[in-house]
């Protein structure tokens, strides 16, 4: 099953919610109302048993639908409200990514390392066109974008040994890196830079600036992001119009955070 992290022996672990979490992940933007066999087919659970968590959560008021066709309910959008009132990176992070927007025209965007993903924890929008959709809560492959390297490059080992073992280094596009040993490579860039750029990795035509952010520990706990589109611009030129005011920035919400160099 899809998302199973620790050993089904542990006596504190209860398999019905991871079970239940299953069930709601599986809706995605590919399959917004997908039926009971496909829910089964997703999360490799029984029709039977993902019928009775649909009927749970029906009760919770968290899906809705029939055995034809489920979706999810806008009581869904509570758990990642809950998050964001919790988290002071997030309320801390809105201030400077309008700040990135305005000055540089381009979308402005908070991540933050969950697993082997990047998620969008906060963003400020521009009206682009452009063939990537996100909004707060999608989720992106770390190996393949800014934001997953900035976020590696100073993360223990043990962290950045899990998202390699995890990853499945897809060839996103000609350009993803997909090796191992230039992925290392990659953070040693990051590292040495202070930022991190891809160009084309996570599809064609994007280019992203990443910086990392930090809490009053030092630990990197979220990154500052900026993309744009190669029809507007180079990457070399992003970089260099971009990248320091972003880098200085990210350094402004680590010290809101509570850092100091």
């Amino acid at each position: 099953m899809k998302g199973l992290s620790v050993s089904e022996n542990d006596r504190d672990y209860i398999q019905s919610i991871e079970r239940g979490f299953a069930v709601l992940t599986a809706f995605d933007e590919k399959n917004p109302n997908p039926s009971l066999a496909d829910l089964a087919a997703e999360t490799g659970l029984s029709r039977p048993a993902v019928r009775r968590i649909l009927l749970t959560l029906q009760k919770l008021g968290y899906v809705t639908g029939n055995n034809s066709r489920w979706s999810l309910t806008p009581r869904v959008l509570s758990i990642g409200q809950h998050f964001s009132a919790s988290h002071a990176l997030t309320e801390a992070a809105l201030p400077r990514l309008l700040e990135i927007a305005e000055h540089t025209h381009e979308s402005a965007s908070l991540g933050v390392l969950d697993g082997v993903d990047v998620v969008y924890a906060a963003r400020v929008p521009v009206r682009r066109i452009m063939s990537i959709n996100v909004s707060v809560g999608t989720r992106v492959p770390a190996y393949a974008t800014s934001m997953g390297r900035a976020l590696l490059a100073w993360a223990p080992t043990e962290i950045v040994d899990n998202v390699i073992a995890n990853s499945t280094f897809d060839a996103l596009t000609p350009t993803t890196i997909t090796d191992e040993g230039a992925f290392h490579t990659a953070l040693r860039v990051v590292r040495e830079q202070g930022y991190a750029l891809t160009s084309e990795e996570l599809e064609d035509g994007l280019i992203s600036l990443a910086a990392p952010v930090r809490d009053a520990g030092g630990s990197v706990v979220g990154v500052a992001a900026c993309s744009t589109s190669a029809g507007r611009t180079t990457p070399e030129a992003f970089r260099t119009d971009v990248a320091p005011f972003l880098v200085e920035k990210a350094n402004q919400l680590s010290a809101d955070m509570g850092y100091r160099s």
